[in-house]
């Protein structure tokens, strides 16, 4: 076998629920692709089985592949699927005594507060592993109550005896003073050696007690599975001569090596989707466009976000599955709608689709891997939207008569026939997928019609011009390496750590000198984190403000502030009435403004991805026709993507293949090729 020759290569991998994609771009800016069936039991043998694939592509084999290799950034559902599948690890929760039921009593509310019948939710640590602790903090980190030996020596007996595998520990007011956490932490280690420590005072040290705990809890729940998969992983690429760092997305959109990532678990749990933002960051730099939505639409689900001048927003209210996740993320939308979700019939006769997914494993029936469930991908194929030969490049035979026979049963039910029940799913999906997008958008103030909306994912294509449609959105970008497009974004990301620290006062009283204090130290803790790392470094800066009677804050950024200036205090005042004017169309001048929370970003900034370059201009092929239902039977022409010359224009209806997606350009559309390869879809 060749081998690529010197290491100029960066592989971006995403481990989604149906496929593993990866990304190969060399110093040049060339892409290689490749995708393989995820394996759920254990994600690294779907990640290998990439690799060679990939390898394949560029001629050479995976150990070649490695050694030509300068960096890998990976982003996993590990974390994720954890949580959502409540498979996690067997967690106890060490609190100040009398404060053991913060995650089941919640903040008062119920998910649906109307609803008199709803049960509340089963925490992830049940109450007879939610032990108390003698001991108390103030608020102002003084000790009202040492830390009593015997009663920790008594709950950590206690854990023992019911087989703990990881413990989290949140004591009141810890983010002030964490020193009983940190001698908690180390009688941990001690008595139970082998279990995962999960302080608050490290995962998330801020006021309101609610969500510090349960990030501290999700970070005990997903971090065994999430430290044990990233061993079991660094350890395969090892064997095949991989040495270097893997860099591992985080939910806020940078990356972090994997120690950092194992012990902040939590920081893992939007991994996967996060890299599709980041690549719609990258897609708004080189297409000009900043007003961008993306939509990220796979065989589990679709996810939506929103980028206003070319940049996601952040959010530190995550809900993800029955828990709430306080560490700063990207603002990402998830619906259970993909290529792989299943269609069912209620008992009142109506459609749905999804949740529930086929996955990896059996897969849609068209797989031919034993499923036999109506899926998405089963409908387009019934609707000849899919090439039964070419799904990803040849590699799988799509079988049309299963895919039929599991869309029957869905006719059946509705009483109608094949291609109505095939339509129907369609148009279901899109239109949960379209008040998805309204979500993010429009409950937010924002006019969807003002945006682009960029499609990946591998099932994206055949869906994302309806889905516009039914917005008014009048433009579509599908890059061209679409159906992996997660992957590829994570080769544009940072180096990145989120630090905050509480520090609650008015703002006058805080003063210039404490505020600036107080962004050093978290400067300087960041970049301690940062450790060896020789690139440049951006420092940003935000802190949480709210007025003096309102119980929530808001983030408020402070880019261009000097912070040596004079007038500090005046210009960060400034800032949070500006900001709280734009967000709730009022502001109130003569109100006391407080400071709740310090946030400090240390980025190192990584080599950026090199431009794809302009797209060669295609072989003038003949396109092939095929048959594919549309309100009816009609005769379209198919072209490859690969063939497509930039500046080409071509007017629907019209199907655009490539080895690992399929884009559908309905009538009174046009399609016109981009110099990168890419295509622009305009809506009439």
């Amino acid at each position: 076998m060749t081998t690529p020759g010197e290491r100029t290569y960066r592989i971006g991998i995403d481990v989604g629920g149906t496929f593993t994609d990866l990304v190969a771009v060399d110093g040049d800016g060339r892409v290689a692709i490749a995708k393989a069936a995820s394996t759920p039991a254990d994600p690294s043998e779907g990640l290998l089985a990439g690799l060679r694939v990939l390898a394949g592509e560029l001629g050479t084999d995976v150990r070649g592949l490695l050694a030509a290799t300068e960096r890998i950034v990976h982003g996993t559902t590990v974390a994720t699927n954890a949580l959502l599948e409540r498979k996690g690890a067997r967690v106890g929760l060490l609190a100040t005594e009398g404060h053991r039921d913060i995650i089941e009593m919640r903040e008062g509310l119920k998910d649906d507060r109307y609803n008199l019948r709803m049960p509340p939710p089963d925490p992830l640590v049940p109450r007879a592993r939610r032990l108390g602790v003698r001991e108390r903090m103030r608020f102002d980190g003084a000790v009202a109550i040492p830390l009593h030996r015997g009663s920790l020596d008594r709950a950590l007996r206690a854990l023992a005896r019911r087989g703990v595998e990881a413990v989290a520990v949140c004591y009141l007011h810890a983010y002030r003073n964490p020193r009983h956490e940190k001698e908690t932490g180390r009688a941990v280690a001690r008595r139970l050696p082998g279990a995962y420590v999960s302080l608050s005072s490290e995962v998330l040290p801020q006021i309101k007690e609610y969500e510090r705990t349960w990030t501290t809890v999700v970070n005990a729940y997903v971090g065994p599975a999430l430290a044990r998969y990233l061993a079991r992983l660094r350890t395969r690429l090892a064997a095949h001569g991989y040495r270097l760092e893997v860099l591992i997305m985080q939910s806020h959109g940078g990356v972090a090596p994997v120690r950092a990532a194992a012990r902040l678990a939590a920081g893992a749990v939007l991994s996967g989707p996060a890299g599709g933002v980041a690549a719609g960051r990258h897609v708004a730099r080189l297409t000009g466009e900043g007003r961008l939505i993306t939509f990220d639409m796979g065989g589990t689900s679709t996810d939506i976000a929103l980028l206003q001048g070319g940049e996601p927003s952040l959010t530190g209210e995550k809900a993800v599955g029955i828990a709430r996740v306080a560490l700063p993320a990207l603002d990402i939308h998830t619906l259970g709608a993909g290529g792989g979700s299943i269609a069912w019939v209620d008992p009142g006769g109506i459609l749905h689709v999804g949740p529930e997914s086929a996955g990896a494993d059996p897969g849609p029936a068209a797989y031919g891997k034993g499923g036999t469930r109506p899926t998405v991908t089963d409908a387009n194929l019934v609707r000849g939207l899919l090439d039964p030969a070419n799904f990803l490049g040849g590699r799988i035979a799509l079988d049309a008569a299963a895919a039929e026979r599991a869309v029957v049963g869905v006719a059946r039910r509705l009483g109608t026939d094949l291609l109505a029940a095939a339509d129907g799913i369609a148009r279901v999906v899109n239109t949960a997928m379209a008040e998805g997008i309204k979500l993010v958008s429009v409950r937010r103030g924002v006019d969807p019609r003002r945006f682009a909306l960029v499609a990946f994912g591998g099932a994206a294509g055949l869906h994302v011009t309806d889905v516009a449609r039914q917005l008014e959105i009048r433009r579509v970008i599908v890059p061209s390496v679409a159906a992996v497009l997660s992957a590829w974004g994570m080769l544009a990301t940072d180096l990145r750590h989120e630090l905050v620290r509480s520090h609650v006062s008015e703002v006058g009283r805080l003063g210039a000198a404490r505020l600036r204090r107080l962004f050093a130290a978290l400067e300087r803790e960041g970049r301690r984190r940062l450790g060896r790392f020789d690139g440049p470094v951006e420092v940003r800066r935000a802190l949480d403000m709210r007025y003096g009677e309102q119980i929530f804050e808001i983030t408020v950024p402070l880019d261009g502030v000097d912070l040596a200036a004079s007038d500090l205090v005046a210009q960060v005042t400034e800032r949070f009435h500006r900001r709280h004017e734009a967000l709730y169309a009022y502001s109130a001048p003569g109100q006391e403004v407080v400071v709740v929370n310090a946030r400090v970003a240390v980025v190192g900034r990584l080599p950026v991805l090199p431009d794809q370059g302009v797209h060669p201009a295609g072989a003038a092929l003949p396109p092939a026709r095929r048959r594919v239902y549309l309100d009816g039977w009609v005769e379209v022409p198919v072209h490859r993507m690969e063939g497509l010359a930039p500046g080409r224009q071509t007017k629907g209806p019209v199907i655009v293949e490539s080895a690992t997606t399929t884009v559908l350009v309905r009538e009174t559309e046009t399609l016109t090729v981009t110099p990168h390869g890419w295509l622009d879809i305009r809506l009439v």
